[in-house]
C-alpha cells in the first residue's frame, strides 16, 4: 500500500480547488486530492493519477490556471520514464486511458494526455533533490553558510554556477507546510543508511542521463527533484519526473551567454516576487500576459526535449 495519504483539497494551503477542475472524474470521488493532482484508486495493486491546470508556488496554489500545464507534464513526464535507462524501475504502467481499466477507461476524453495508470508503492518520505547547477534556494543557502544541505563548496560561486559534481541534498516530504533541507546524514537516520544511499546513487543517475539529454536538445537541466517507493521489494520512482513543475530547465544558448532563461514555473515565482506578494495565502491572480509567456514557455521545453507538439 502507498504510503501516500488520504488528502482533501481544502487542506492544502492555498486557494480553493476552482470550478473548473480537469482532475476531476464526474461520478467517482478522488481518493487524494493534492495541489495540482487527484489520485483514484484502481484496484488493490494500483492508481490513477490525473493532473489539473492548476500551478501552485511558495505553498500556494495560484487562483490562475495555466490552460493545458496538466497534460504538457504528464506527457513529459511519461516520456522521461519510458526513455531513460536509469528511470526503471517506474511505476508507469500505462498513459493511455483506453487500456485503463473500468470504470477510468468510460472516460478516455477528459483523462486523453492528463493521467497515468500507476502501481501503488510504498512511498518513502524523502524528496531526492539532484543539483547540477547552484540556484534558487542552493543559492540562498549557499550565500548564507558556503554550504548546501552541510556540503561545503568553493568560494566565488554565482547564481548558475555549474556543479561538477552534481549534489545531492535531500529533503523531508510533507503534506503540509514546507519540505525541509536536511543532511545525507539526518536522510539516512530517517531511511537507514542503505535506502540513503540507493536513492543518492539512483537520483544521480537519473539527474545526469537527463542532464546530457536537455544539453543536446538546447536545455540546461538545473536541478530537479525525485521521489521513490518500494513496490515488489524495489526502490520505484513515482510520481512525476524531470517536469517543468519538479525541474529547473534553462535555455542552453543564454546560460553559455551568462543568463539565465527558464522554461519552467520559475517564470511565474519571480512574477510573484516583483509583485510584492508575501508567500502567505491568497496567492494573487496572474495577468494574461504572465499565463500566455508561462504556456509558451512550458510547450518550448516539451517541444526541444521530444522533439513533438504537447
Amino acid at each position: 500500500m502507498t504510503m501516500l495519504r488520504p488528502l482533501d483539497f481544502a487542506q492544502t494551503q492555498g486557494a480553493a480547488p476552482p470550478a473548473m477542475d480537469e482532475s476531476v472524474i464526474p461520478g467517482l470521488t478522488p481518493w487524494r486530492r493534492g495541489k495540482v493532482r487527484s489520485v483514484y484508486e484502481a484496484g488493490p495493486d494500483h492508481l490513477v493519477l490525473v493532473a489539473s491546470d492548476r500551478l501552485s508556488a511558495y505553498d500556494s496554489v495560484l487562483p490562475t490556471p495555466i490552460p493545458g500545464k496538466g497534460a504538457i507534464l504528464t506527457r513529459l513526464s511519461g516520456w522521461w520514464m519510458r526513455t531513460l535507462k536509469s528511470a526503471s524501475p517506474h511505476h508507469l504502467v500505462s498513459d493511455d486511458p483506453r487500456q485503463f481499466p473500468a470504470p477510468f477507461n468510460a472516460h478516455v476524453a477528459r483523462l486523453e494526455g492528463r493521467s497515468h495508470y500507476v502501481r501503488r508503492a510504498e512511498r518513502v518520505d524523502i524528496e531526492c533533490v539532484v543539483r547540477g547547477y547552484l540556484t534558487g534556494s542552493g543559492w540562498k543557502e549557499y550565500k548564507a553558510s558556503g554550504a548546501v544541505c552541510g556540503i561545503a563548496l568553493p568560494a566565488e560561486l554565482r547564481d548558475g554556477s555549474k556543479l561538477e559534481p552534481a549534489i545531492f541534498t535531500p529533503a523531508t516530504k510533507e503534506d503540509h507546510g514546507h519540505d525541509e533541507n536536511i543532511a545525507f546524514a539526518r536522510m539516512v537516520e530517517i531511511a537507514g543508511r542503505e535506502t540513503a544511499e540507493a536513492l543518492r546513487a539512483r537520483s544521480i543517475a537519473i539527474y545526469e542521463e537527463a542532464r546530457a539529454r536537455a544539453w543536446d536538445r538546447g536545455l540546461v537541466l538545473a536541478d530537479t527533484k525525485f521521489e521513490f517507493g518500494w513496490v515488489d521489494g524495489k526502490l520505484t520512482l513515482i510520481d512525476e519526473a524531470l517536469s517543468p513543475d519538479s525541474s529547473r530547465y534553462w535555455d542552453r544558448a543564454e546560460y553559455e551567454a551568462g543568463r539565465l532563461l527558464s522554461f519552467d514555473k520559475q517564470y511565474v515565482r519571480d512574477w510573484l516576487d516583483q509583485s510584492g506578494w508575501n508567500h502567505e495565502p491568497p496567492a494573487p491572480a496572474l495577468p494574461p500576459d504572465v499565463v500566455a509567456k508561462t504556456v509558451e514557455r512550458y510547450h518550448e521545453a516539451y517541444r526541444r526535449l521530444t522533439g513533438g507538439d504537447a
